[in-house]
């Protein structure tokens, strides 16, 4: 098998281990437009590091991070509900960093990046999720009982003394930094639907939050295979071919289980 392929799969699993449990999170909280926000804001970390002429993988994550803080600030500072808030950013970030796009010279197929181009995965591209993944596993599983307990029982954890307030902008640094990782596996624009996809199908099958995590990620894996195969195949997108795997496999789950 050629070798950009089995980059590409590597990748692709990779991500896919990570986004299971933390789109558990998001499925569970109801943050599914915080994803879309975060992915707007990518092509605003983009824009920077081309005006900036720094790494444009390492300028998406700040990008993304920023974000996740303004909008712990604006939440802490304004009275407005927080979908009006994610509202807000998400459409000045995509517009801001059209506008900063406008100001370089450079020229750059903006299409791999809204929609993803996983067969062109580099060694480096492996080497950034790797570590991302591998960082994001390590703190997922340090804190996952606290990240159960503030958002499966808010109250408890409040009562156990938590500091609800930094774990959940714990979860948040995680879920913008898987973002930005995932950025060359589906696209800025689909990323959310990997998150979100996997764990709804799981949730149906799962009798506990670590099966549900667990089986998120097994069919995370399985809609890569999926996509990469009909990508290579039938020489479609490999972004848009894995979030159509993964609805694929949500039609099939959604037709077994009538509850």
């Amino acid at each position: 098998m050629a070798d950009f392929v089995l980059r590409a799969l590597a990748a692709g699993l990779l991500v896919a281990l990570i986004t299971g449990p933390l789109g558990c999170f998001i499925v569970w909280r109801r943050m599914a437009y915080f994803g879309d926000t975060l992915a707007h804001s990518a092509l605003l970390g983009i824009s920077f590091g081309l005006l900036m002429d720094i790494n444009l993988q390492f300028a998406v994550i700040l990008a993304c991070l920023a974000i996740a803080l303004l909008l712990v600030q604006m939440e802490s500072r304004h009275h407005l509900a927080t979908d009006t808030i994610l509202g807000i950013l998400a459409h000045s970030s995509l517009a801001f960093g059209l506008v900063i796009l406008s100001f370089t010279d450079v020229n750059i197929d903006l299409m791999s990046y809204l929609f993803g181009d996983l067969l062109t995965a580099s060694n480096q591209d492996l080497l950034w999720i790797s570590a991302g993944v591998g960082a994001a596993l390590v703190v997922l599983a340090l804190t996952w009982n606290k990240l159960l307990t503030i958002t499966l029982h808010q109250e408890l954890a409040q009562v156990e003394g938590l500091a609800v307030g930094k774990i959940r902008l714990l979860l948040m640094l995680l879920i913008a930094t898987v973002i930005a990782l995932s950025m060359k596996v589906v696209g800025i624009l689909l990323i959310t639907s990997l998150m979100i996809i996997p764990p709804a199908i799981a949730r149906s099958y799962s009798s506990s939050p670590e099966k549900m995590a667990i089986l998120a990620s097994l069919i995370g894996c399985l809609a890569v295979c999926g996509g990469l195969l009909a990508s290579f195949y039938l020489d479609t997108p490999s972004g848009p071919s894995i979030v159509v795997s993964a609805a694929v496999l949500f039609m099939i789950s959604s037709s077994f289980n009538r509850n």
